[in-house]
């Protein structure tokens, strides 16, 4: 933290004093500004020890929470501190991670669409099953909708998937269709007989997938039957890419996906993106200052979207009561 001390001092325009050690205390002179080592190398902190919570309730007067990107942790200085001390607060930032993430989910104008992209069904099974009975439109992208157009019966080559999860995925769909929801999946794609920068691709139907190719993007057809979907919608949410998007043959499905979000954006509707890949993707297609919101958080955005209570504002809530 020293470095972010120095930075701090030169945006205040006064000098900031660093403390490295600060357990025991540390005296400050009316007018001076502090800032102390990274807490999270304090002995305890990761296991939320009751000691250290009460060392580091002492030293203040007001904690101030403003780390949306800890606040699915229960530790010392998100949980603990935030019960033991005399007075607590949400900072500006988790404020308006709060009110963003509510008006998108609890809160949301609809038509709501949910895009869940990424690699793998199995690290966004719990969001898949939380937002399906809520949103209107279920996107799926990547190697999550390869596996459930493994459940669809289709013949997907040697892209990525988990065969083991086709049963999820078929549980996931019975909801959206009872619901009367709507679960679009790819009707063309990109492919290629490997990943690489240099790898040759072609664009065809599902059923023209040969063994020997994987899915690596969605087809221009499907990029266009997306984007009827989200012209409507009223609330994205967007987490996770729909192909390999870091690779110039395989970024148009996920490049027409963001700029579709963009334009839902400028058309009055609330987005919110979140998720690093996903970030990484809404700057790379220079969208990231075109939607409503970009959640600072990642495991804490994930969680959020699963339905979880988030440890560090449930702490800050209870203090309300």
């Amino acid at each position: 933290m020293a470095k972010v001390a120095e930075t701090f001092g030169k945006m205040l325009g006064m000098p900031i004093r660093f403390e490295k050690e600060w357990l025991d205390g540390v005296d400050v002179k009316p007018g001076e500004v502090v800032i102390l080592e990274n807490c999270r190398g304090n002995v305890g902190e990761k296991k939320n020890d009751p000691e250290l919570v009460k060392k580091m309730a002492k030293l203040c007067d007001i904690y101030v929470n403003d780390a949306f990107g800890t606040a699915h942790r229960a530790q010392a200085t998100t949980d603990g501190l935030a019960r033991e001390a005399e007075v607590a607060c949400a900072g500006p930032l988790l404020a308006k991670e709060i009110k963003a993430l509510t008006k998108a989910v609890a809160e949301a104008k609809r038509p709501l669409v949910a895009i869940v992209g990424g690699s793998k069904v199995s690290t966004k099974l719990t969001i898949l099953k939380h937002l399906a009975p809520l949103v209107d439109t279920l996107i799926v992208g990547g190697g999550i909708a390869n596996t459930f157009l493994l459940a669809q019966g289709h013949h997907i080559g040697t892209s990525l998937a988990e065969p083991a999860l086709v049963g999820e995925c078929k549980e996931v769909m019975k909801i959206m269709k009872e619901k009367g929801g709507h679960l679009p999946l790819p009707v063309d794609v990109v492919v290629a007989h490997h990943i690489g920068y240099d790898a040759g691709f072609r664009i065809c139907d599902l059923d023209d997938i040969e063994a020997d190719e994987m899915i690596l993007d969605i087809g221009p057809k499907t990029s266009k039957m997306l984007a009827e979907y989200l012209k409507d919608a009223k609330t994205i949410i967007w987490n996770g890419p729909v192909g390999v998007f870091e690779m110039d043959n395989f970024k148009e499905g996920t490049r027409d996906l963001a700029e579709k979000v963009a334009e839902a954006t400028a058309n009055g509707a609330f987005t919110i993106v979140g998720g690093g890949d996903t970030i990484a993707a809404a700057k790379a297609f220079n969208v990231a200052e075109k939607v409503s919101y970009i959640s600072t958080g990642g495991g804490a955005f994930l969680e959020f979207l699963e339905g979880k209570t988030l440890p560090a504002i449930a702490a800050l809530q209870e203090r309300t009561k």
